[in-house]
């Protein structure tokens, strides 16, 4: 059984505060909780594989292609300012 006293040592260790009301609500929801585990540790899942999604689903990615890209030359080609075969920019932090 999860006390109120639980709930509220672990309410302070996780710096939230909770109303008296709160404190119970909880205390019952948690332990509501923990029975429905209980209940599910019952079930025999020996033969059953893991899973790590419920549908079968597969890669949707497409295949690495290695393209041709801009030159250093033709990429600054579009630049409006360049500086020692870079990119300059306006300077945004001081």
């Amino acid at each position: 059984m999860i006390s109120q006293e639980d709930v509220q040592y672990v309410a302070s260790l996780s710096r939230i505060h909770l109303k008296k009301d709160e404190v119970e609500c909880l205390s019952k929801d948690l332990e509501k909780i923990v029975d429905y585990i209980k209940k599910l540790e019952s079930l025999e899942t020996a033969n059953i594989q893991p899973t790590s999604h419920v549908l079968p689903i597969q890669n949707v990615f497409r295949e690495d292609i290695i393209k041709p890209s801009l030159s250093q030359k033709e990429a600054l080609h579009f630049s409006i300012e360049q500086h020692q075969g870079c990119f300059k920019v306006p300077k945004i932090i001081e």
